[in-house]
């Protein structure tokens, strides 16, 4: 294909030199006659970065070859994106991370505790996940001794467990 620009499709403007016009390049030799290749054992860039990564900052350590990288330790990384849920062993006070106050977050889960609660709430069983014993204990007394009809408390119950109304017994806000 020819250049409309280039009345000229040996010589190159920009080196001012004449190549071989008719010479192929060999195999493993670049396409570019003028472009330097890396020495043995050197990058081809050394500034590239791999996907992902940030920016290294001047006087942060870095990797040594062959050590396991931690991404959301490296700068430039955007908080929020890609931190897996669950256990988080940075802050041992609150493995499972914290509310917007501040306060460390339970164990339990509110869908798990809700649903419990809808489905065997006679039982007081989303009571029992949460730790609240004498909660659960009176709930199936006031269902057992009303014949059924004191159900009603503990499928209210486990609706406000679904909205996140109820914490758990160390007054942890439920996790999602």
């Amino acid at each position: 294909m020819t250049d409309p620009y280039n009345p000229n499709p040996q010589y190159n403007p920009d080196l001012g030199k004449q190549p071989n016009a008719g010479a192929q390049p060999q195999y493993g030799q670049p396409s570019n006659p003028y472009a330097q290749q890396p020495g043995y054992g050197q990058p081809s860039d050394p500034y590239a970065q791999q996907p992902g990564y940030g920016q290294p900052q001047y006087g942060a350590p870095q990797p040594q070859y062959g050590q396991p990288v931690d991404p959301y330790a490296q700068p430039g990384y955007a908080p929020g994106y890609g931190m897996p849920q669950g256990y988080n062993p940075a802050d041992p006070e609150a493995p499972y991370g914290r509310d917007m106050y501040g306060v460390p977050f339970s164990d339990k889960q509110k869908l798990m505790a809700g649903l419990l609660q809808i489905f065997l709430g006679g039982f007081g069983v989303g009571r029992f996940y949460l730790g609240y014993t004498g909660i659960g204990i009176a709930q199936i007394a006031v269902t057992w001794l009303t014949c059924g009809l004191g159900a009603i408390w503990p499928l209210i119950d486990g609706i406000m467990m679904l909205t996140g109304k109820v914490p758990d017994a160390q007054n942890r806000p439920l996790r999602d």
